[in-house]
């Protein structure tokens, strides 16, 4: 099934395709079948392989009746992100063969960081311009969404835990990202004499900003079960800008796969239903082009940005710029 997160009629929900043209409601196909709806897209993930089981009972109510329910044209909707609050959703960073050959240094291991779910924006929903974020640019990734409860898991297991898999526009500011670097000296106790410090030379960067700032998360249109797509290590993925191709690639040249770095996250931070994981950028170049997503400034370019992942559809948003004149985040200085 391909599911999704919808507002309608003023009402948020949450249903699946039909055909090419139209959502139904879970809620009103579950009753047509009999069965319970869950409330929301994490509700129906927590409830694991039986509530999956009875939203296909669903599915397949509406296949066989299908003028037994309202069939939702998809452009009279609100698409939300497919899961609206999950838990967590963690970054894989540099995660692509293109990459590996320009590393001057780095772990022999997925690198992840984590961005507020505050940031996830609906298909067709326009991202935000501010002044203040500086130059930003797109990286459209694949985003595997997680079903079950893990801790340190068997890479041979892994993917057992997944869900389902979407589309994520990774936003990052790169302003952001070189205003908020910092070269200092550490202070570290001295291998040999811990009672003594040394100074370490060290260059730090946080991602708070840069890659969690409202809206700096486009996803969806939709959540594809996983067994709508039988290897996520072989679908094509393309960016584009205006039109314009910014990047054309494939999850086969991860450099970690989706079994390898949910295995390794697990190590570390245990994994929940609704928990998405993004895989890394996709942003091979193709021969003659005059762009890259470095150079696809949303601040400069207009959309619409638009990012298509095999068997997951097309993931399209605006770009909306606005100076919301805040005043100076910093409190008035005391007269002295």
């Amino acid at each position: 099934m391909h599911l999704a997160s919808f507002t309608y009629e003023g009402r948020d929900r949450i249903g699946f395709r039909v055909g090419e043209d139209h959502l139904v409601d879970l809620a009103d196909a579950a009753k047509l079948a009999g069965k319970a709806a869950p409330a929301d897209m994490v509700t129906l993930i927590e409830g694991g392989e039986a509530a999956l089981a009875d939203a296909r009972a669903a599915y397949a109510a509406v296949k066989a009746n299908p003028s037994a329910v309202t069939l939702i044209p998809l452009d009279k909707v609100r698409w939300l992100p497919p899961v609206r609050k999950p838990g967590k959703v963690l970054g894989i960073a540099l995660n692509n063969s293109a990459s590996d050959a320009r590393r001057i240094s780095g772990p022999s291991h997925p690198m992840f960081f984590t961005k507020p779910r505050t940031c996830l924006l609906g298909h067709l929903e326009d991202i935000e311009a501010r002044p203040y974020y500086g130059g930003f640019h797109p990286e459209p990734e694949l985003a595997v969404i997680i079903g079950k409860r893990a801790k340190d898991l068997d890479p041979a297991k892994a993917m057992d835990v997944v869900f389902g898999y979407t589309i994520h526009n990774d936003m990052t500011g790169n302003a952001m990202r070189a205003e908020d670097m910092v070269h200092y000296w550490a202070l570290y106790a001295k291998p040999d004499n811990p009672s003594e410090v040394e100074k370490r030379e060290q260059h730090l960067s946080y991602a708070g900003r840069y890659k969690g700032a409202d809206g700096f998360g486009p996803m969806g249109p939709w959540l594809a079960t996983k067994d709508e797509i039988p290897d996520p290590h072989a679908l094509d993925v393309t960016c584009t800008l205006g039109g314009v191709v910014l990047a054309e690639d494939s999850t086969r040249y991860l450099t970690y796969t989706v079994p390898e770095v949910l295995a390794f996250i697990s190590r570390f931070q245990t994994l929940e239903p609704g928990d998405i994981i993004s895989m890394g950028t996709a942003f091979r170049p193709q021969p003659g082009q005059t762009r890259s997503l470095h150079t696809g400034d949303l601040q400069k370019f207009d959309g619409p940005l638009e990012v298509t992942i095999t068997g997951l559809g097309k993931l399209s948003n605006g770009v909306r710029r606005v100076d919301p004149k805040l005043p100076d985040w910093r409190l008035p200085k005391e007269p002295t």
